[in-house]
């Protein structure tokens, strides 16, 4: 898909980073960068007497003028010739960048920890939002480096082919190695992608410990982990329980969480 890179903008330090790996994404990938503001209305935002509809509402047009502004320089500082669309839009944050990503190759959000207890809300809004997204989503957490393999977490799901497609795509696009973590015969649905990325190195590693714990310590060191997320019923599985959420809370590196089945 040729469609931008969309990143959600809320003005905090970690999602000011998360605009700068998009923009450097959205660069490498020769597409457009969104920068998506979710605005919802609450008391705190609306003060007494005065319509939520107000666009003048307590200062806030400035307020959400004043973050995206910021997200622009960051994200031209990184890529001073992209090309970048603000867009405005209401309603809960999960939801709105859901919709956004419909048209998007790619979604970037930040790692904020939230009261103190790092990735156990994060966990669950990225969960949410990769069982409505049209696209992979990339968690910006840990460290942020150009260098080091891509790690591809590797099972024997029906998704499986289409992680490990874009585990070679972004290996070949950043021209770094592979690293395959799999259990016995997943392997199989990596038949035909050597041939088609003659340029990506790749290494499998056998796991035969806990495959989470495994996960995240290939994330020491490298640049990316790709990870399926499998969809039911309008939820991410692989992150409803506690192993999922620990590839976030403990990842050393940036992760792609890559959808499969239904929205």
């Amino acid at each position: 898909m040729n469609g931008p890179v969309v990143v959600g903008v809320d003005g905090s330090p970690a999602g000011l980073v998360a605009v700068e790996v998009a923009a450097r994404e959205a660069d490498r990938r020769g597409v457009g960068l969104e920068l998506a503001h979710a605005l919802t209305w609450s008391e705190e935002l609306v003060p007494a007497g005065v319509a939520p509809w107000d666009p003048d509402v307590g200062g806030l047009r400035d307020r959400v003028n004043e973050a995206l502004a910021d997200a622009e320089w960051r994200a031209r500082r990184v890529a001073p010739d992209l090309a970048i669309r603000r867009e405005v839009l209401v309603g809960e944050p999960v939801t709105v960048l859901g919709s956004a990503s419909r048209a998007a190759s790619l979604t970037v959000v930040g790692s904020r920890p939230a009261h103190g207890v790092r990735g156990r809300l994060h966990g669950s809004v990225a969960g949410r939002l990769t069982a409505r997204a049209g696209c992979p989503v990339l968690v910006v957490c840990g460290r942020q480096s150009r260098t080091g393999p891509v790690v591809l977490a590797q099972d024997e799901s029906p998704g499986a082919r289409e992680v490990a497609e874009f585990a070679f795509a972004e290996a070949s696009e950043r021209g770094a190695d592979l690293v395959v973590l799999h259990r016995t015969a997943a392997v199989r649905a990596l038949s035909g992608l050597r041939e088609q990325y003659p340029d990506v190195a790749v290494r499998t590693r056998p796991v035969r410990s806990r495959w989470h714990r495994s996960l995240v310590e290939a994330s020491v060191g490298a640049q990316l982990v790709v990870v399926g997320v499998r969809r039911r019923n309008g939820s991410a599985a692989a992150l409803s329980g506690p192993g999922g959420r620990a590839i976030l809370r403990h990842a050393h590196c940036p992760v792609a969480l890559v959808p499969s089945g239904k929205v």
